[in-house]
Formats: C-alpha cells, sequence, structure tokens
C-alpha cells in the first residue's frame, strides 16, 4: 500500500510540474513575440536605414573571432602538420626535433642523422656490437673505430658508454696544419673521395672556399675507415664524338657516362654518385635526348655541367667538367662524348658528379647503369 501510494504521488508532482513548465514556457514565448512584432515592425517602418550598422556590427564581430581565437586554430594545425614520424624506439628519443621546418621526407632524412650529433649508447644485458650497429644502421666497423676496440675480438659490458656517429666513417679532431686532403689520405681517401667530406652538410669550415679547418674540430669522415673502391666497367665507353645527332629517342636504359672509381655513392645529402679519374676522360651521354644546359651558367657548386633531357621523364646531369664539347639545343646519342673530367666548381679533385632525375626527384643514379 505505502508503495502504490509513494508511486502516486510521484506520479502527480510530474503532472504538475509538466503543467508549471508548460505555463512558464508560455509565458516566455509571449514577451518574445511581443518583443519580436515590435522589433519587425520597427525595422519594416525603417526598412533600410539599420542594413549598413548591422552589416559593420556582424564584420566586426567576425574580426574579433578571427582576433581571438584565429592563432589557436593555427597553432592546432601546424602541431598536426609538423608531427614527426614515429621512428623505431630505442634509437633517440629526441631525434624528431632535427626535422622542424623542413617537409616531411627532408625532415625524416635529417633525423636519421640525427642532426650531425655523436651521441651515446649505454650498453645493455644481451648487446652486442653487432646488435648495437643494426640498431643505428651502421656498419660494425664505424663503432670499433670511434671507440678503440679490437676489430678481431670486441668487448663490451653492460654499462659501458658506447659513442655511435651520425653515419659510416671516421671522426676526427683537426690537428695544426691538417687539410681536408691530408686527412683524407690518412683514413685511406684520396683527393678526389675528400669530395665526401666537402659534402657531408654537418661539416664547417672556417672558408667554405678553400675549406680551411679550424685546429680542434671535430670533422666526419664519410666512409674514412674502409672506403669502397668499385671499378667501372669500360666495355661502353665509345670513342666518336657525334656534334649534333638530329632526331633521336631515348633507349630507358642508361651507359656508364665514364670510367673511373666510385668515389661517393647516393647519400640523402649527397643525392648523386661521384666518379673520378686521375688523368680525366671523356663524358658520355647515359642516353640520348637533347642538350637543355652546358656551361657554367650560375654561381652553383656544380661548376660547368651538362643537363640532357631524355625526354622520357628523365633528365641527367654532369657536373664539374672541364670542358664542354656540346651546345644547347643539340642532340646527343646515347654514348656520345660530350665533355671532359674536371674539377670545376665545389669540388675537391678531378671527378664527374652524375644525376639521374625522374620527374625532378634525384633517384640513385646505380640503379639505372648497367
Amino acid at each position: 500500500m505505502k508503495a502504490q501510494s509513494f508511486i502516486g504521488e510521484l506520479r502527480a508532482f510530474f503532472q504538475m510540474f509538466r503543467k508549471y513548465l508548460r505555463m512558464r514556457l508560455y509565458a516566455h514565448f509571449s514577451r518574445f513575440e511581443s518583443v519580436k512584432d515590435v522589433v519587425v515592425d520597427l525595422l519594416y517602418k525603417k526598412r533600410g536605414k539599420y542594413s549598413r550598422p548591422f552589416l559593420h556590427a556582424g564584420m566586426m564581430g567576425l574580426l574579433f573571432i578571427g582576433v581571438t581565437f584565429g592563432p589557436l586554430i593555427l597553432k592546432q594545425v601546424d602541431a598536426g602538420e609538423s608531427a614527426p614520424d614515429v621512428l623505431p624506439s630505442g634509437v633517440l628519443t629526441s631525434i624528431t626535433d632535427y626535422g622542424q621546418g623542413m617537409t616531411t621526407q627532408q625532415g625524416k632524412e635529417v633525423a636519421e642523422f640525427r642532426g650531425g650529433e655523436v651521441i651515446e649508447h649505454v650498453v645493455k644485458e644481451g648487446e652486442t656490437v653487432s646488435s648495437i650497429a643494426n640498431l643505428y644502421n651502421l656498419e660494425e666497423t664505424t663503432i670499433l673505430w670511434l671507440n678503440g676496440l679490437d676489430e678481431k675480438k670486441p668487448i663490451i659490458k653492460i654499462g659501458q658508454t658506447i659513442k655511435i656517429l651520425p653515419t659510416d666513417g671516421v671522426l676526427h679532431k683537426v690537428k695544426r696544419g691538417e687539410t681536408i686532403y691530408s686527412i683524407a689520405k690518412k683514413y685511406g681517401l684520396d683527393a678526389a673521395q675528400a669530395q665526401g667530406i666537402v659534402n657531408y652538410p654537418f661539416n664547417t669550415f672556417v672558408n667554405d672556399e678553400t675549406f680551411a679547418l679550424a685546429v680542434g674540430q671535430d670533422l666526419v669522415v664519410p666512409d674514412g675507415v674502409m672506403p669502397k673502391n668499385d671499378q667501372l666497367p669500360a666495355s661502353a665507353i665509345a670513342r666518336v664524338l657525334t656534334p649534333n645527332a638530329g632526331a633521336v629517342s631515348a633507349t630507358g636504359a642508361f651507359v656508364w657516362p665514364t670510367s673511373g672509381v666510385i668515389t661517393q655513392r647516393y647519400k640523402f645529402y649527397h643525392k648523386a654518385v661521384d666518379i673520378a679519374n686521375h688523368s680525366g676522360g671523356n663524358i658520355l651521354a647515359a642516353d640520348a635526348g637533347k642538350i637543355v644546359v652546358a656551361g657554367w651558367i650560375d654561381n652553383s657548386g656544380y661548376g660547368n655541367r651538362i643537363m640532357i633531357d631524355h625526354g622520357n621523364g628523365y633528365v641527367t646531369l654532369y657536373a664539374h667538367l672541364s670542358l664542354i664539347q656540346v651546345q644547347v639545343g643539340q642532340s646527343v646519342k646515347r654514348g656520345d662524348i660530350i665533355g671532359q673530367m674536371g674539377s670545376t666548381g665545389r669540388s675537391t679533385g678531378t671527378h664527374l658528379h652524375f644525376e639521374v632525375r625522374r620527374g625532378g626527384v634525384l633517384d640513385d643514379p646505380l640503379g639505372y647503369l648497367k
């Protein structure tokens, strides 16, 4: 009986509350309608008179909202766009800071080299030189050389601090009287291979023209421990010079542009391949096409260069030439002589800087050369 009484009282309460709300809402809407009628009548009588004030007030409102909330919105958008890609865990937590202000791809490439910094790794249980090298995408010899470890029996202990270079090579502290040439020679590189020291983006020089060094500075020598001297085949070298080949069509396959030694391969900061030869030599068109650039057209580090548009989306570039033997506008066949190897521009020795551009993007030339 008590439960039924309570339910009945609760039902009565809600019924009265519903009637109360209806009455209050009706009263408010009635007053709103009265005010609205007055305003509408006023605007109808004065139609057009208040349009400008309403327009100005609306624009001021939008301007206020933009000034107040615009920076917050843009900050959120920028934060979302500049968020770095997730990198492998355990490598470096602050690595992503080096990619700020660049495109996503550029940021990733620079981040992989940790802004050029030499970092420290504390050895954990179960780690070896090989596993640490794999963690940082380096050769074992790079870690052994920098930390003075025995190459035959490298011994590391838990808790030991290991220094890690940003790239394969050696770290050298400059002494009085040393130059990039003498440093390159010390680590088994010749004068042409010293170009890798110059091209490494995190090396600094007292004078960018002469590559002068400061005593005591650290200098990274890429590939300075065990340089790879792969000989290029000479069978594809052409001996006949054709001034103008007339109508030509690219074959889609590239021949070696010269003979010599590969002194620097494709890297994120050097998207080309360098081929050196102390005696110089002919530079050949890697494929048929039209000459679109020939000469030292600006003050860039390429020096004398030639660019060939092959008409199939590919463009090849040949830089640091000592002599140019073609003209802009002429066509050449695959294997035609276009110039002579040299050391003009930002160069440390006689070599060819060769690029392959596909749709404006620089690809690894070694993936195309046959």
